[in-house]
């Protein structure tokens, strides 16, 4: 059996050999300046009109000038502005890329998403990571040395709960006995790692649904993904196990303008655009999302560009 296999968002998403598409909220193109979030609603339902599969937040709490990314992500909480989304859209999925586990008590982050995935069934891809923003730790007056053990205790007491009836949990984080989380989950909530997680890819080959890697070229990407493919081979896992990444993206005007690196992406045109994109999907990538933030042209005709010239040679996958 295929993992996830009627998971109706998992399935739209990956699929061994294939690529398809999503975008990094905020849809807006404001460079260096804080987002404004106009819009982001109808931006949102234009991308799942075009049949976009994915739209994924960040887990950010303060704005830190000294951390050296100027991106606040989407500003709004990334639950709170999930579930507004996914109330207003109809299909399309939300990513979290990626909720910060040691930031997090795991009881109380386990009955958020389960609420959410009881209010918006198969809607929702879970992507977790260790963290690296030290404002966000010292704010909260948590260790960030110690963040990578801190990750591992919080997914296996986030896992025990969420999917075992009265489990017995004795963590850093709490004890249950004779206790069991409300709302019960239906179906598992497909768990992608983000990064290492202060992790070794054996670990994530055994823990993680999929692996969510930053944005390399072509060549390198296809090394992380080499590895990461033998590592959950190392674990006995014979199910396929997909690649996710994002990508900053300047959609040139010119649609034969050439790829030009930018920050963690490239300005192109959409025709050289989808060469890059099947350089990809032969690589191996399964999901690759756009960011629009350093774009030169407003999110919306871009999104319809996209929609219109390339999503169609990298649709969704058909259950």
């Amino acid at each position: 059996m295929r993992m996830f296999e009627h998971h109706q968002t998992y399935q739209r998403m990956y699929k061994e050999g294939e690529l398809t598409l999503g975008f990094h909220i905020p849809l807006e193109n404001y460079r260096m300046n804080t987002p404004t979030m106009a819009h982001q609603v109808e931006l949102a339902r234009t991308a799942e009109t075009y049949g976009f599969t994915t739209l994924w937040l960040r887990d950010v709490i303060l704005e830190d000038p000294q951390f050296g990314d100027p991106a606040v992500g989407q500003m709004l909480d990334i639950l709170i502005f999930a579930t507004h989304l996914l109330s207003q859209t109809k299909e399309i999925a939300i990513g979290t890329s990626a909720l910060v586990l040691p930031l997090r008590h795991p009881l109380r982050l386990a009955k958020e998403v389960a609420t959410i995935e009881a209010l918006f069934p198969e809607r929702l891809i879970m992507g977790i990571s260790s963290g690296d923003r030290r404002a966000d730790f010292n704010g909260l007056g948590i260790d960030h040395p110690s963040r990578g053990t801190q990750f591992r205790e919080a997914l296996s007491y986030l896992e025990k709960v969420l999917y075992e009836h009265y489990p017995v949990i004795d963590s850093l984080y709490g004890q249950i006995q004779q206790a069991t989380l409300v709302p019960k989950l239906k179906k598992k909530i497909p768990t992608m790692v983000t990064g290492f997680a202060q992790q070794d890819l054996d670990w994530i080959g055994l823990n993680g649904d999929g692996w969510m890697y930053y944005p390399q070229a072509p060549v390198r990407q296809l090394e992380a993904i080499k590895a990461w493919r033998e590592s959950a081979a190392r674990q006995n896992h014979s199910a396929f196990r997909p690649f996710s990444m994002p990508m900053h993206l300047d959609l040139a005007e010119d649609p034969d303008e050439d790829a030009t690196a930018i920050r963690l992406g490239f300005r192109v045109g959409r025709n050289k655009l989808l060469e890059l994109l099947e350089t990809y999907r032969k690589i191996g990538v399964n999901h690759l999302f756009f960011a629009l933030f350093d774009s030169q042209r407003p999110a919306d005709e871009v999104i319809h560009e996209l929609g219109e010239y390339v999503l169609p040679h990298f649709p969704a996958n058909k259950n």
